[in-house]
């Protein structure tokens, strides 16, 4: 896009944030941990020297991840702001031209579902190295502390969001963009929202039983609060997706398959977000009651996907991953910021 169109683009994301009705939250632990994972991902090796950390400090995963479980004690934001990291290492790994091909990131999908199905010990020839070492970091605690349930379930995500990276990959290397529909439904699981949901009761202490985390008022939520972060994201990174993503990005797929220019689709997208951020609020308030015992922890889960779309929101407008967020960078507050 020209720099007019970004300004564009910079100025729908300001007022789609501006609309939003959720509250803003982050964990005062945030700013904290961001020093402490600069320092674990240097030890790791991870970092090849004071430029790659001050673009780890700017981009701030760990005020994502702060955004995203604002009431986690501050050793179990370490855990979640390392696991954040090592996804988007991944995405980074995996996204691109000239990234790994579909073999290379189906070996990674298969040494790490090893690595959390099976525990440290297990070894695969596609996964190995720094990388492989954070994770098994971050892993430790919710592997100990989490049932087996919950760990099969948080795999599963993990599986489901590798699969999609792979499907993505697959495409690319075809040189087949996606439809509206196609790209929907693949951006759920390419976004890692689903592998963030489970990770709600880990740093809830608030557990949900497998009937209720199922129930189909849930899951449409959890799928709403999905697209909404997705396709913000979405806007957000479109000028390097026009370079890279193959028409994988929501306005470059509707711009293509409605025969419209780019800033058009911008408008379209936004105007679809709006619809579903009213959806999702309505759904939210419609929301039955599970009885006393339950009604408390699916509250609880339901402010998880309110934070992981609102999170996402001031987080891609802060962080330096992103141009909107390119030119501040985020101070050690911003709870009320809106």
């Amino acid at each position: 896009m020209s720099m007019k169109g970004s300004v564009m683009t910079e100025a729908v994301l300001r007022s789609l944030r501006s609309d939003c009705p959720i509250r803003p939250r982050l964990s005062p632990y945030a700013d904290g941990v961001q020093e402490w994972l600069g320092d674990q991902l240097d030890q790791l090796g991870l970092l090849r020297d004071a430029a790659a950390r001050e673009r780890l400090a700017r981009a701030g995963f760990a005020r994502y991840a702060g955004r995203l479980y604002p009431d986690a004690t501050e050793p179990d934001l370490r855990a979640l702001a390392a696991l954040f990291a090592w996804f988007f290492l991944v995405d980074d790994l995996c996204d691109g031209p000239g990234r790994p091909d579909p073999a290379g990131i189906r070996a990674l999908r298969d040494g790490t579902l090893a690595l959390l199905r099976e525990g440290p010990r297990a070894r695969h020839p596609g996964f190995s190295g720094p990388l492989r070492r954070l994770l098994v970091q971050a892993w430790r605690e919710p592997r100990r502390r989490m049932p087996a349930r919950w760990r099969l379930r948080f795999s599963d995500a993990v599986a489901d969001h590798l699969d999609g990276a792979w499907r993505e990959a697959a495409a690319k290397a075809a040189g087949r963009p996606p439809g509206i529909e196609e790209y929907v439904a693949l951006r759920r699981a390419t976004s890692a929202a689903y592998v963030s949901y489970p990770l709600i009761e880990f740093a809830t202490g608030r557990p949900l039983p497998d009937p209720v985390y199922h129930h189909p008022a849930l899951r449409r939520l959890a799928e709403l609060a999905n697209d909404l972060l997705s396709w913000f994201n979405d806007l957000a990174s479109l000028d390097r997706d026009r370079a890279t993503a193959g028409g994988h990005n929501l306005v470059l797929a509707l711009a293509a398959e409605r025969g419209v220019p780019a800033a058009d689709a911008v408008a379209l997208v936004a105007d679809r977000w709006r619809a579903e951020m009213a959806r999702f609020m309505a759904l939210r308030a419609a929301v039955p009651s599970f009885g006393p015992a339950l009604d408390g922890s699916v509250a609880v889960h339901l402010d998880g996907f309110s934070n992981a779309v609102r999170g996402t929101v001031d987080w891609t407008l802060e962080s330096a991953r992103y141009p909107a967020g390119s030119t501040r960078r985020p101070g050690l507050t911003g709870t009320a910021a809106r």
